[in-house]
């Protein structure tokens, strides 16, 4: 099991369609993934629970991966909330 944290930092947090393409990523890896916000955590394969999350702008995601593909499965999301999810401008 690996974790690691991503701050939010597109200025309208992780909407409703950022957060379809966080699950859409996760769902990517056979690997169990969990994603938390002050302790709230959720499967980051479900549109739901990650949307739920409420995730402002300056909040910090802590992603949880254990499986065969968990080393990638973390970078490939820490780098889509920090630098993809900012760059957009919506």
């Amino acid at each position: 099991m690996v974790s690691g944290s991503a701050r939010v930092r597109n200025k309208n947090g992780i909407h409703l369609r950022l957060a379809g393409e966080l699950v859409k990523a996760a769902t990517k890896f056979q690997s169990n993934i969990t994603v938390s916000k002050d302790g709230q955590g959720v499967d980051a394969k479900s549109i739901l629970g990650v949307a739920g999350l409420g995730a402002e702008c300056g909040a910090e995601l802590v992603f949880s991966v254990d499986g065969a593909d968990e080393e990638r499965a973390l970078a490939h999301l820490i780098d889509l909330v920090d630098n993809e999810f900012a760059k957009e401008t919506n």
